[in-house]
Formats: structure tokens, C-alpha cells, sequence
């Protein structure tokens, strides 16, 4: 199985933030079996990075790779959504 960048941009811990995190944890432990690699970055603290990679709303998730890179926005509740919008391959 390949190997899974992704990083998640959420605002402070809001419910909203709290659920994409959980929602994208979940998806990552069923669906890629530890393959992945997570890294949350919240944009109240850190905005130059999201300014950097041109994040306009939150939560975003951006899989860095395997390319290309995709974008999805929301708390990431639809998993099937989610793993079609990622163009992630579920075993």
C-alpha cells in the first residue's frame, strides 16, 4: 500500500475542528492501515502556513501525496466522500 501525506487545516479547537480531526483519524486507521502520515495545522496559530498553501476556509485537508495533490473542504463526515474527493484507493 502506498504511503499517505496529508495535512488538515482546522481553526482553534472549535466542535467543527474537533470533528473533522476525529472524522479524518477514523478514515485514516480503517481505510489506509496506518500508511499515512498527519499532520494538523491550525490556522489561528500557525496563518503563514496556510497563507503558504492557500488555504481559504476551514477544515481543509489536502493530500500532499502520492500526487496529485487533492483538496477536500468540510468536517469530512462523508467517508465514501471523502476517499472519492482524495482520490484515495480503499482495500
Amino acid at each position: 500500500m502506498q504511503h499517505y501525506v496529508l495535512r488538515l487545516f482546522v481553526a482553534g479547537h472549535s466542535a467543527r475542528s474537533e470533528r473533522a480531526i476525529a472524522n479524518l483519524r477514523e478514515i485514516c486507521e480503517n481505510d489506509l492501515g496506518g500508511h499515512y502520515e498527519l499532520t494538523v495545522v491550525d490556522v489561528l496559530e500557525r496563518p503563514a502556513v496556510a497563507e503558504q498553501e492557500k488555504v481559504a476556509a476551514t477544515p481543509t485537508l489536502i493530500k500532499v501525496l502520492p500526487e496529485p495533490i487533492r483538496r477536500i473542504i468540510g468536517d469530512l463526515s462523508d467517508r465514501d466522500q471523502v476517499l472519492v474527493g482524495l482520490d484515495l484507493e480503499v482495500h
